[in-house]
């Protein structure tokens, strides 16, 4: 009997050590073709329209798929901040949408007009600074936002009008297609210059961009 029960612990073990094996495999082989096809798709990843930071010439690149309702990409708002202040003139940083939330395609919207007015960032630090005002149980309410957007200085009249172009539906059409695409699948997702953030927080970013600072200076 108890030879039987070593048997069967052997064989369970042996069961579970296997399923561990192709869970890591699996895992590997999908961020190997996610790498792949960031890298060989680099005008899937960086569109001409796309929101860009910091110094063009920089060698290092934060491409940062983000929704505006996204509690985790408020967080890391100002930590991406300071890694390229950590680093001044080597890392740049491209801002893509990925409105998972139901509302924040308008929020997309409302920072793409305010781009006309070239205050997409000072929109969008408001957005990230009174998101619990506007944002309940991973919805996005715009109208309450309404009512913030005086404090980023723009012409909310001409942002009514402006958000209303068609392009900003294409540009969030494209930004979620290319998402898909190359794998980034919630919010914040990162690539630095093509290579996908493979395991996600502040530290493991950094690493990143340190890393590929090293690499290319």
């Amino acid at each position: 009997m108890k030879q039987r029960h070593f048997i069967t612990l052997i064989t369970l073990s042996l069961l579970i050590l296997a399923f561990v094996v192709a869970a890591l495999f699996f895992e590997t082989e999908k961020d190997h073709a996610q790498n792949k096809r960031a890298t060989n798709n680099s005008d899937v990843l960086i569109r001409d329209y796309s929101v860009k930071a910091g110094d063009p010439s920089a060698k290092v690149t934060i491409v940062e798929f983000l929704d505006p309702a996204c509690r985790t990409c408020a967080q890391f708002h100002p930590f991406v901040k300071q890694l390229m202040q950590h680093h001044p003139g080597k890392v740049n940083l491209v801002v893509r949408y990925l409105p998972f939330h139901k509302g924040s395609d308008q929020m997309v919207a409302i920072l793409e007009a305010a781009r006309k007015q070239n205050k997409f960032w000072e929109v969008l630090e408001l957005m990230f600074d009174t998101q619990s005002q506007w944002t309940i149980n991973h919805v996005a309410y715009p109208d309450v936002f309404w009512e913030l957007i005086d404090r980023a200085g723009v012409d909310p009249e001409r942002i009514k009008q402006d958000m209303r172009a068609p392009e900003i539906v294409q540009i969030i059409q494209q930004d979620l297609a290319d998402g898909k695409f190359l794998g980034a699948d919630k919010t914040p997702s990162f690539f630095v210059n093509g290579k996908p953030l493979r395991n996600f927080g502040f530290e493991q970013l950094e690493a990143l961009v340190d890393s590929e600072v090293g690499a290319n200076y």
